[in-house]
């Protein structure tokens, strides 16, 4: 069970930094036409908000002793296999791939 719950963590963790380890380059430019609109006004506008009258509860925050039963937790320390994880960024990437040509 710990093994699987520390495999998943890593892979977790493995993804998270491999995200952020890439390497972005734009290979084109982009172009939006926006369309263009003609706006009339037809009338004029009038805007009345209704009013609110709002009594708020009162909220009176104290603390108090209670006795309740807690458990105790011990630890001991026991030796596991994690997984080792190694991320090339995709700088790193690019200047392998460069170096081999």
């Amino acid at each position: 069970m710990r093994t699987a719950s520390t495999l998943i963590a890593g892979l977790i963790a493995a993804a998270s930094v491999a995200l952020v380890g890439c390497d972005v380059e734009k290979t084109r430019e982009g172009n939006v036409d926006v369309p263009k609109y003609e706006v009339e006004k037809k009338q004029s506008g009038d805007v009345t908000l209704p009013k609110y009258d709002v009594t708020t509860p009162d909220v009176t925050v104290a603390k108090k002793d209670v006795e309740v039963t807690v458990p105790k937790v011990t630890t001991e320390k026991e030796t596991v296999t994690v997984p080792d994880v190694d991320v090339k960024t995709g700088k790193e990437k690019k200047a392998e791939e460069a170096a081999k040509k």
